[in-house]
């Protein structure tokens, strides 16, 4: 990793600083390698599951048994074992990148370079205009286009040109995340109660990601693709942009780049790699990489999937993670 990154990405990670993980331009690769390493400590730990067929899920992770994006395999290679027990996998943002190099369909290092493109870009775009993005949950009468149209509204009455304001994740029921001018969102948070939200919060992030905004980013993102051999993958990749599978080299080619202006269809997502007949078992399913949110919003969206999750980390101590 450090020698496509130019700095040394493990130092960075266990040492800090942390306000320099936490750019966009840092953390993103951070993401993608914590992810894959993640899927290669689950390949030694978790060898009787493989016979059950399974999911993983990632921040870059995967939905039935793999990374955050998603993955059961090596960093540089797929494991054919591992890939036949494996049904299906699908990353949140920047955990695609993982799940498709779990999924054979991208090389490692050259997935870490798109990876490291895609974040300078992202960052580069965000510091041009002043934009973040706002967690909410909402009650059922909460109506997130309407909100957002008298956000831009209200940018508009300060003078803001063609002001974003949208909804840019869909995570679970009556949970969203909403991107766009920090003006935008300033007003969603002191409106709060108007329109039906019952918490908001700002993220810790230093744009407006999935909207409009990153247009500057698709470019270098696009070129970049274009130079890189991309395969079928041997496995069910689902896309943020859809939530649909993936089909062949092509489609995965044009969605990654449509991923950075458009919402995260999480929560589509996982109806659809979930979707099954009425008594059928659910795999086991794996949350591979840092943090464990990918896990809290399954349970909220199909409580019966969530009871066959786990949360796999490369730097938690298993043994330490069980008391």
């Amino acid at each position: 990793a450090e020698k496509v990154l130019g700095y040394d990405l493990l130092s960075l990670c266990l040492e800090g600083p942390r306000d320099a993980l936490d750019r966009t331009q840092h953390c993103q690769p951070a993401v993608f390698v914590a992810s894959l390493a993640a899927v290669e400590k689950l390949n030694h730990l978790q060898p009787e599951v493989r016979g059950r067929g399974g999911r993983a899920g990632g921040r870059g992770g995967g939905a039935s048994g793999l990374p955050r994006g998603a993955a059961e395999a090596p960093l540089g290679s797929v494991c054919p074992q591992v890939v036949e027990r494996c049904v299906a996998a699908a990353g949140y943002s920047v955990g695609e990148f993982a799940a498709l190099v779990f999924a054979g369909a991208l090389g490692f290092a050259e997935a870490l370079y798109a990876v490291k493109v895609r974040a300078e870009a992202m960052q580069k775009a965000s510091e041009a205009v002043p934009s973040g993005m706002l967690s909410v949950v909402g009650r059922r009468e909460a109506n997130y286009k309407f909100a957002c149209l008298e956000a831009r509204k209200h940018c508009e009455s300060l003078g803001i040109e063609n002001p974003v304001c949208t909804v840019s994740n869909y995570l679970f029921p009556d949970s969203r995340v909403i991107a766009g001018h920090l003006q935008a969102l300033e007003f969603l948070q002191e409106n709060a109660r108007k329109y039906y939200f019952k918490r908001t919060k700002m993220l810790p992030v230093s744009g407006a990601f999935h909207t409009r905004l990153m247009e500057p980013a698709v470019e270098p993102l696009a070129e970049v693709l274009k130079s890189i051999e991309i395969q079928k993958p041997l496995l069910c990749v689902y896309s943020n942009v859809d939530g649909k599978k993936y089909m062949h080299s092509k489609h995965i080619q044009k969605l990654l780049v449509k991923q950075v202006v458009s919402p995260v269809l999480w929560e589509q997502t996982m109806h659809s790699v979930y979707e099954r007949k009425q008594g059928t078992e659910f795999p086991y399913t794996y949350e591979v990489g840092p943090g464990n949110q990918l896990g809290a919003i399954l349970k909220q969206c199909n409580l019966k999937a969530w009871k066959q999750y786990k949360h796999v980390d490369a730097l938690e101590d298993e043994e330490a993670a069980e008391i």
